[in-house]
């Protein structure tokens, strides 16, 4: 149980797989851009704009007026920041977006031959934002608290069919790996290493009963299901097939 407990807590406090841009909805820009130190032109707001036109969730100054989805949990989160990489001839920025624990996810760079700092910081932020791609969140974490793991460990009696046909084993192996399943959600579990901070698969529910999507640890997207109480994933063969990978209830 205390595996699982650090576990659960490192999973909620980082995110899974390296997660791109687009994998979140929430952005927090500061006030100010730092790295202007007399005027940042008003690039803060002209930012948000654009991300909001992106379909982010731009997110308050005031915590209080954050949806409980941010409030809870940082790791929801993307931080943004512009640095002024200006030369002497023309106005250029770096745009940074960052995770909870400070890892880069996407650096950008834009220019302008427009001189008017006024005019063209803008569009050089423009510029760099063409790299952002639009928002479609895959996984928004539970809320980050210390009884995080206990409270998914109780969730199998309240969640579907779907998520709970194997909820009476937490244990599981092909022959040659032993997993632990962990509940996440209603909607998700994974399947990770004892004692380990990276998930082998992560199963997110589909609309029919008792399949998954599953991502695994070396990106591929595949499909998973139950089977007389088993855990099967298809695993893509580099002919185009599949294999059956069977990790039966221990």
């Amino acid at each position: 149980m205390k595996r699982i407990s650090v576990f659960m807590l490192a999973i909620c406090s980082t995110l899974i797989f390296g997660q791109k841009v687009s994998d979140y909805k929430y952005i927090f820009i500061p006030e100010k851009f730092e790295s202007f130190k007399k005027d940042s032109y008003g690039l803060e707001t002209f930012l948000a704009k654009a991300l909001t036109g992106k379909k982010y969730v731009v997110l308050p100054a005031n915590r209080d007026q954050w949806p409980s989805e941010a409030k809870d949990n940082s790791c929801n989160i993307l931080n943004a920041n512009v640095l002024d990489d200006s030369g002497l001839f023309t106005n250029k920025v770096i745009l940074q977006l960052s995770d909870c624990n400070k890892k880069t996810i996407l650096e950008a760079k834009g220019r302008s031959n427009i001189k008017e700092f006024e005019k063209g910081y803008p569009d050089a932020l423009k510029q760099a934002l063409m790299n952002v791609t639009i928002s479609n969140p895959v996984n928004i974490l539970p809320a980050q608290t210390s009884d995080t793991a206990s409270s998914t460990q109780n969730t199998a009696s309240d969640t579907p069919a779907a998520t709970t046909a194997v909820s009476t084993a937490s244990n599981f192996s092909n022959g040659k790996l032993d997993l632990q399943k962990v509940q996440i959600d209603n909607t998700q579990f994974i399947l990770a290493k004892s004692g380990s901070s990276v998930p082998f698969a992560i199963f997110k529910s589909t609309s029919k009963k008792d399949v998954f999507m599953v991502k695994l640890d070396n990106g591929t997207t595949t499909i998973g299901y139950f089977e007389n109480g088993n855990i099967v994933i298809d695993v893509p063969q580099a002919d185009g097939k599949y294999s059956k990978e069977v990790f039966a209830a221990k």
